[in-house]
């Protein structure tokens, strides 16, 4: 498996650390993904799926917080990804992060998964 490092973009409050595992991109956003923070995950979301790489696995266990904005820049990508013959999978999302999922009722169109190791293998739970 390729474990290279894809690249990485930063700001103040949001780091966006993007890998490749074979056929998936694994995307870590750590921080703060909102209104200002945005564009950093949409931007490295979008350049996988332009790569050909539609099987994105987000590990949200560094995020701390997820607003609307940051909510739907996943529903973006996972729409994109789905309409390429892949999808967007979420690991380790800490119980804040996972409250937002609940609360809009995002957590029934994503798959979400324990941990990146459980989503690299497909497995659900």
């Amino acid at each position: 498996m390729d474990h290279g490092t894809v690249g990485s973009a930063q700001s103040g409050r949001l780091l966006v650390e993007v890998r490749q595992e074979g056929s998936s991109a694994v995307v870590t956003p750590a921080g703060e993904l909102d209104h200002h923070t945005a564009d950093l995950l949409r931007e490295p979301l979008e350049d996988c799926l332009d790569k050909g790489l539609s099987r994105l696995v987000v590990d949200c266990s560094r995020l701390e917080f997820c607003d609307s904005t940051g909510l739907n820049v996943l529903l973006g990508a996972r729409l994109k990804a789905e309409s390429a013959g892949g999808g967007v999978h979420l690991a380790g999302m800490l119980p804040v992060v996972a409250r937002v999922f609940e609360i809009t009722g995002a957590d029934a169109v994503f798959t979400v998964h324990e941990t990146v190791e459980a989503a690299l293998a497909g497995d659900a739970g």
